[in-house]
């Protein structure tokens, strides 16, 4: 198993600097890791200086609250893919999940599955403000609405992933579509965990710590 190749290196906070992201993207080249996992406004600097290398460039729309409209995220995935993203990492309406509108969420995801057009496209359901009813129905119809993963967290709510909801999730939407754990794994053995219990990618800022075995501070 090649762990780094499950990591998507994360740096989402609105104060990270153009030296912050470099030094990401330097990071991810050194573990060549799945991705570095940055705002929209980043993707065509990532992009640039990830040329060349088999780093992939992820970007999140409808982010943090995926409280935008279909329309807005579908032209946000457009925009990003058109700028050099490899990933989009959407946010759901979870206030339409919370209120049973499930028409609207899936036509929210749908949304940005055809405008990806291909692209790879994982759905954050942000697991932590969610029953594990809902969480069950928010994997179903992202599954259905064409999506290629589910993910668990922003990382900007009140949580972020768990064991038992990495479980959860993957027990709902079988073995074939990925699962991603996101704000968690700060260290080797947490991502082994999540592995373990049916994650396909790890969504981390700690990626150098996870690899290098060390426990790293902070939420994500």
């Amino acid at each position: 198993m090649k762990l780094n190749k499950y990591i998507d290196h994360t740096l989402l906070k609105p104060d990270a600097s153009q030296e912050q992201i470099a030094t990401l993207i330097e990071e991810a080249k050194k573990y060549d890791f799945a991705s570095v996992c940055v705002n929209p406004t980043w993707v065509i600097f990532a992009a640039q200086a990830l040329k060349g290398t088999d780093v992939k460039v992820c970007t999140v729309i409808g982010f943090p609250l995926g409280a935008n409209t279909p329309e807005l995220k579908a032209f946000e995935t457009s925009d990003a893919i058109q700028n050099g993203a490899n990933e989009v990492d959407m946010v759901i309406n979870i206030g339409a999940l919370k209120s049973r509108n499930f028409d609207l969420v899936e036509r929210d995801i749908r949304a940005v599955v055809e405008a990806a057009k291909g692209t790879l496209v994982k759905v954050i359901i942000e697991t932590c403000l969610l029953t594990d009813d809902e969480k069950v129905k928010a994997c179903q119809i992202a599954q259905k609405a064409g999506a290629d993963f589910v993910k668990t967290s922003t990382g900007f709510s009140t949580g972020g992933a768990t064991v038992a909801d990495v479980a959860l999730m993957r027990k709902t939407v079988g073995p074939d579509m990925g699962v991603k754990a996101s704000g968690g794994a700060r260290s080797y053995e947490d991502a082994l965990a999540f592995i373990k219990a049916g994650a396909t990618r790890i969504g981390a800022s700690s990626g150098v710590a996870i690899m290098e075995g060390d426990v790293a501070n902070g939420d994500y």
